[in-house]
């Protein structure tokens, strides 16, 4: 008989009156945090000033939770937030002449993507800085970032896989009793991964672009793969070929390869 690891652990780390701390918002800190020193340490080896990271961690930290609420909302319930709008850009639910504080439960990690591109490019340009260079530098880091978002996303056991036998499969004991693929954890593994090469290449000194291509390409590959071992996360994707999450990836990965393709042909080797 295999025993299958059960889990169960209380998604809140604690509360106080009607704000909570959860393991997903603990992941999003340490990804920031964790971010912040591998590009400090990234900036003083190229001599860029310890002040414009600083400016720039504004300008991603607003660029990716803008993105991923709106992601979420657009993407995957706009039946509701349309009729909700408030509670779209808010942390609060109103209902029955109640105003609940529920932080932003509902991120989407293909908006906060394209939160994080829209806000390098701002950030281009209002400082004058190669949006390309940027890029390749956030490129580090973002994989190291998903793998402790989707480690938070396991404590709080969202994102749960599909039912499985194997030796490693997990019990959400809050939501059911069938062992699951802990796909969150698959995710984890594989941005770990993906951070590894992606450093190596770095050190190699590739040529503009690279890097953003590699980790558009990888990143999105593998979450391609990987919502193949997933629960669907709204009920419209059930029944599709595809669920939301691989249809949005797939221009991800195409613009990916388009970098790589595009920087190669007009830098070529360094």
């Amino acid at each position: 008989m295999i025993l299958f690891l059960h889990w169960g652990i209380s998604p809140e780390i604690f509360r106080i009156g009607g704000f909570a701390l959860r393991y997903y918002s603990l992941g999003f800190m340490l990804a920031f945090a964790a971010s912040y020193m591998v590009l400090l340490h990234v900036f003083r080896q190229e001599g860029r000033p310890r002040e414009m990271l600083d400016r720039l961690l504004v300008y991603i930290i607003a660029g990716t939770l803008a993105g991923a609420r709106l992601g979420h909302c657009l993407f995957y319930d706009w039946a509701y937030y349309k009729v909700h709008f408030w509670e779209m850009i808010l942390p609060f639910t109103f209902s029955g002449g109640q105003i609940t504080f529920t932080g932003y439960q509902g991120l989407a990690s293909h908006g906060g993507a394209i939160g994080i591109v829209l806000a390098a490019a701002l950030f281009s340009y209002r400082y004058r800085v190669p949006l390309m260079w940027l890029l390749d530098r956030l490129a580090l880091v973002v994989p190291l970032a998903g793998a402790l978002i989707r480690t938070g996303n396991f404590f709080n056991a969202e994102i749960i896989g599909k039912p499985a036998s194997l030796p490693w499969a997990v019990v959400f004991t809050r939501v059911d009793a069938l062992p699951r693929h802990p796909a969150q954890l698959y995710e984890a593994l594989c941005y770990v991964i993906i951070f590894v090469l992606l450093w190596r290449l770095y050190r190699e000194h590739p040529a503009p672009g690279q890097l953003f291509g590699w980790l558009l390409t990888a990143v999105f590959s593998a979450r391609f793969l990987i919502e193949f071992v997933k629960e669907n996360q709204v009920a419209f994707e059930n029944g599709r070929l595809l669920n939301m999450g691989q249809l949005l990836s797939i221009p991800m990965i195409i613009l990916g390869i388009y970098f790589l393709n595009f920087y190669k042909r007009k830098y070529g080797k360094r």
